[in-house]
């Protein structure tokens, strides 16, 4: 039975149509994904779903009495209180229960009544069965799983990163065990170790979940089934995700043949009709012309145009290095990351990996200059000239343009070859002219890798540039980064989109 009915969904921002007439249903069992090109509209419809944004038209239908459970990164929490306070508030409704079971115990000290013992058998029940008593080992293997406890769980949630808030988010989500869990790119804050761990908690979950990732390495794993959205239409393929992609690759193939058998029927149709619809044939031709008006064309199947990332290089130089790093230490108020001593060589491509909130993005703040070190020093080569990635989505005025943004950067370039350059890296059309802020996540991060495209360097510095990025992206800035010539240092904890081009990782533990 479906939990969730979603018919007739239409929705449309400004002069965009995201989708049109959509319908698919939800199960109880559904382990669902959501995939599709970056500004299709995925978080759009969870949060359609969520009732966070209104639809133009169509119906959401929840079946009565489910708990959802939304995965928000950016829910306001109280910063006082501690990891732990705050995950058991995951347990509100039980500590609730035991409050009134206090309360119980102390009137029936006063008064004897049947009702009182029922209502203390009933509640004294619920917390034995529900695992009440066991709260604090339940939160610490949720909190251990994710890599909250490397965090500390006696920290103040004032004092977190971004990436640590929303794993600590994220592990009250699980704790609270809803009916159906609903989450936006899960793995983006998370550590190789902690996705491999919620990859298996999730594969396992009894109740239901729709999860958009562009790790489909996770989505593989964790799946039973998958919604596409492409072209303004949204269809659900059973399966795990691997399965998804060699049913729709057949479909395409089977609309490809389907489109060109009937294109042949249709040229001899109108043969036919053009050459005797004069003459003793002329009713036979009229025949074959209403033949032809009541078929139903079917289309060619479309194609998605890939965004081109081609980085404008520099010569290396002639030093074998291009950055020296010796026992630098980096924080803000305490140390993150001690003594850290490592060499770039003159063209070398390497990865930084390390847990989320170590201080692998300050280590590359400082290197650039963003924030001082707290001791030790670094030093680029002469010759070197970097371009860097920030993975937060951050703008100066998130109310301009992306050609407005580009333009400012680079005030020489015409408007046409302004909008061609942002055209090449996959933002066309109206995105060009809608404020930054409005564009999806990985929309953003597309304009971040035009201006970085149009820099001279030699040596790219990229913090985590897949996190946002669909599929199609990140397998053309793979390639692109594979055939770059300059040096590369880069943050990443996708080991799939760097693993076996990369010359070096180090590991920050």
């Amino acid at each position: 039975m479906a939990i969730l009915e979603v018919k007739d969904l239409t929705y449309i921002i400004g002069t965009k149509t995201l989708y049109e007439n959509a319908s698919f249903d939800l199960n109880r069992t559904d382990h669902m994904g959501i995939v599709g090109q970056n500004g299709v509209g995925k978080s759009t419809l969870i949060n359609i779903i969520i009732s966070k944004v209104e639809q133009n038209s169509g119906t959401i239908k929840w079946q009565k009495g489910i708990k959802m459970g939304y995965l928000d990164q950016h829910a306001e929490i109280d910063g006082e209180l501690t990891v732990f306070e705050f995950l058991k508030t995951a347990f509100k409704s039980l500590f609730e229960a035991e409050q009134a079971l206090n309360d119980l115990y102390l009137r029936i000290c006063e008064e004897q009544s049947d009702e009182l013992n029922d209502q203390i058998e009933q509640l004294q029940n619920r917390l034995m069965f529900s695992g009440f008593y066991d709260i604090d080992n339940q939160i610490m293997k949720v909190a251990s799983g994710l890599g909250v406890t490397a965090i500390g769980v006696d920290k103040l949630l004032k004092n977190l990163s971004g990436g640590q808030r929303a794993k600590v988010i994220l592990t009250k989500l699980l704790l609270e065990s809803p009916d159906i869990l609903i989450m936006d790119e899960p793995t983006n804050f998370l550590d190789v170790e902690h996705i491999d761990w919620l990859k298996k908690y999730l594969h396992d979950y009894e109740g239901a979940f729709i999860v958009i990732s562009h790790d489909f390495d996770f989505l593989d794993y964790i799946t039973n089934c998958v919604i596409d959205i492409e072209f303004q239409k949204i269809k659900k393929y059973s399966g795990s995700f691997s399965q998804f992609e060699k049913q729709k690759q057949l479909d395409k193939e089977l609309q490809q043949k389907a489109y060109e058998k009937q294109q042949k029927e249709i040229q001899h149709l109108q043969s036919f009709i053009d050459r005797f619809s004069a003459g003793t044939r002329a009713t036979m031709a009229q025949s074959r012309q209403k033949v032809l008006d009541k078929m139903e064309i079917i289309e060619p199947p479309k194609s998605l145009q890939k965004p081109n990332f081609n980085f404008n290089s520099i010569p290396l130089g002639s030093n074998k290095e291009m950055l020296i790093v010796n026992n630098l230490t980096v924080g803000y108020d305490k140390p993150l990351l001690k003594n850290i001593s490592f060499k770039l060589n003159s063209g070398e491509k390497l990865v930084i990996t390390g847990f989320n909130g170590i201080g692998k993005s300050t280590l590359i703040k400082t290197i650039i200059g963003k924030i001082p070190a707290l001791s030790g020093d670094f030093e680029f080569e002469y010759h070197v000239q970097w371009g860097y990635f920030e993975q937060e989505l951050h703008w100066e005025d998130p109310k301009l343009k992306p050609f407005e943004i580009l333009g400012a950067i680079y005030p020489d370039m015409e408007d046409k070859e302004v909008f061609g350059k942002l055209a090449l890296c996959g933002v066309k059309g109206k995105m060009c002219t809608q404020p930054i802020s409005s564009l999806s996540g990985g929309e953003q991060c597309k304009v971040k890798l035009c201006i970085l495209m149009l820099e001279k360097t030699n040596l790219l510095i990229l913090d985590e540039p897949t996190n946002h990025l669909d599929q199609e992206a990140k397998e053309v800035l793979k390639k692109n980064l594979i055939d770059w010539k300059g040096g590369i240092l880069m943050i990443s904890h996708d080991k799939e989109f760097y693993d076996g081009w990369i010359n070096r990782v180090i590991s920050v533990k």
